[in-house]
């Protein structure tokens, strides 16, 4: 299936891109996750399990046993803090 990814903040700046289409085998928003990891050092760092990642799916938030369906919206982006 095919999903466009959204990268936000810091995850942006360390992948070097906003936004990319991808095909994916993965189900689930944790198998996504985990694709990811293998793609670059890039992908590994910024979305390593240890980090505190938010992840939303069609622009709603998600906790990761989310289901993806073709052609949906993935978006990654880590805690905002404000002040």
């Amino acid at each position: 299936m095919q999903v466009t990814i959204k990268y936000f903040a810091s995850i942006r700046e360390a992948i070097g891109q906003g936004s990319e289409v991808r095909e994916t085998a993965a189900t689930t928003l944790a198998a996504l996750r985990d694709e990811l990891l293998a793609a670059s050092p890039a992908h590994a760092q910024s979305l390593a399990r240890g980090k505190s990642v938010r992840m939303a799916l069609n622009q709603a938030m998600r906790d990761e046993s989310a289901a993806l369906t073709d052609g949906c919206e993935v978006a990654f982006f880590p805690p905002v803090t404000g002040g």
